[in-house]
């Protein structure tokens, strides 16, 4: 599934919803509104933001109004994270459907007008950064090397997920992931709005598939795929086996699972 990144504080135990990238967010004496503030005021930018940022901005020092406007747009994004990452603490603590909204103002010292222009539905709190993933099949078409077809450049982008144990490929058995699994699959209302973003996400690979009735059937066909492969992984480690376990059955099925996609359900020859 497309899961998140960056971490939030549980009791002590650094969050990490998806792997790879460093926090963002958080004043060092555990307030929620100290994480908050600090999204907004973007301190300690070098422990906070990714390295990638960081260069995009130290590029950018000769261009001053360019600069300035990264500077605004990593702060913003700080801020969405410090708010979300503040609330999945809360959710993973007490639960989703025990949480309000106010709650989640509150502790964050905003107004829960602020909050909803942040983030339009309550259940955004959890899966913000589902968003950043939602184009990543699109970026993998799109990036390919010449000679890569669409859909092999999506195979080996996938293989590549298990081998690190990506949480989106479902084969991540860190606790906090599986915390943080449980809460998503957990709850109806995620669950529903999650496919809100799997929906932006087939709507972005069929763009970049060319668009048309027959990219919107592939993109529809591969993300349904991925989504399976990755809920079976995470069934699996769910039911108690590790991720090195359930590694070699999880890459023969992405395996078979691709032949499907490259051949069809009736490979030819078939009557």
């Amino acid at each position: 599934m497309l899961v998140t990144s960056t971490p939030a504080e549980v009791k002590g135990v650094r969050f990490m919803v998806m792997s790879g990238e460093k926090a963002g967010g958080g004043n060092g004496n555990g307030s929620v509104a100290g994480a908050v503030e600090e999204g907004r005021a973007g301190v300690s930018a070098s422990a906070q933001v990714p390295a990638s940022a960081l260069a995009r901005v130290s590029a950018q020092a000769q261009a001053p109004a360019q600069a300035r406007v990264s500077l605004r747009e990593r702060k913003k994004q700080l801020t969405y994270r410090a708010i979300s990452d503040a609330a999945v603490a809360m959710f993973l603590e007490r639960g989703f459907d025990k949480v309000s909204v106010a709650e989640v103002a509150a502790a964050a010292d905003i107004s829960k007008p602020t909050l909803f222009r942040y983030f339009p539905a309550k259940e955004d709190l959890a899966l913000h950064r589902f968003a950043d993933r939602e184009d990543e099949g699109a970026r993998v078409v799109g990036g390919r090397a010449p000679s890569a077809s669409p859909l092999e450049a999506l195979r080996r982008h996938f293989l590549a997920g298990l081998d690190r144990r990506d949480p989106a490929t479902g084969l991540c058995d860190a606790p906090q992931v599986l915390a943080f699994h449980r809460l998503l699959y957990g709850t109806p209302s995620l669950v529903a709005r999650l496919y809100a973003y799997q929906g932006r996400s087939e709507a972005a690979l069929a763009r970049a598939l060319g668009g048309g009735v027959s990219a919107r059937l592939a993109a529809g066909q591969v993300i349904a795929v991925l989504r399976i492969l990755a809920e079976e992984n995470w069934r699996r480690i769910d039911a108690g086996e590790s991720a090195d376990r359930v590694y070699a059955g999880a890459v023969q099925a992405a395996e078979e699972a691709f032949v499907q996609l490259r051949s069809g359900l009736e490979p030819e020859g078939r009557g």
